[in-house]
């Protein structure tokens, strides 16, 4: 129902990029590094073409051409080569610098898909009351994607702000409304409760 991508920096697609991925550490010998995805779109990692890189103490992100790229079963991972990085020092070299492409590349969705930067910051209304209790703050992959809603101050019972996770899915958040910027959310009896 969403699309990761992006989940982490809002910030970002104001200044004109998306976050894929970030690479978290060299793969063998030969300069491949290894890329913890941040998005659902596996052809960022896998169709040769250029990319972005944003290193720390970087003002601006670099090009760089990714060559070719693989997924790791079981480990959430991509393994990709990228230009100009040959061996395992230079790969190395590159932990903890992101992976990027411009805001104005996101893929195109279907219906009922949502990518996740459109559904944080949106109010959680529910339908039988009309109600406002919160808003989404996070989208979590799960086996189902689990919006994370932050209640307002008002529909907790102390005066601390607290989160809940309601699955999204059409039988609890049967309406996504971009325009109007809010969900409306039919939980069952009980998953409310902290």
């Amino acid at each position: 129902m969403t699309n990761h991508e992006d989940t982490k920096k809002l910030e970002q697609e104001d200044s004109g990029w998306l976050e894929i991925g970030k690479i978290v550490g060299p793969q063998g010998l030969n300069g491949e590094v290894r890329v913890y995805p941040n998005t659902d779109f596996p052809e960022r990692f896998e169709q040769p073409g250029t990319r972005w890189l944003l290193c720390a103490g970087d003002e601006e992100p670099r090009t760089i051409e990714l060559l070719s790229g693989r997924y790791l079963a079981g480990k959430n991972l991509y393994v990709v080569e990228l230009s100009g990085v040959d061996d395992r020092n230079q790969a190395e070299a590159l932990r903890g610098c992101k992976l990027l492409v411009p805001a104005s590349d996101r893929p195109v969705l279907g219906e009922d898909e949502y990518h996740v930067l459109d559904l944080v910051g949106l109010a959680v209304i529910m339908q039988e009351s009309g109600e406002k209790i919160g808003t989404v703050v996070d989208v979590i992959a799960a086996g189902n994607d689990l919006l994370a809603v932050k209640l307002d101050q008002e529909y907790t019972s102390t005066q601390n702000s607290k989160t809940v996770l309601i699955p999204f899915v059409r039988e609890i958040v049967p309406v996504v409304d971009l325009q109007v910027r809010c969900v409306e959310i039919t939980p069952p009896p009980g998953l409310m409760e902290i």
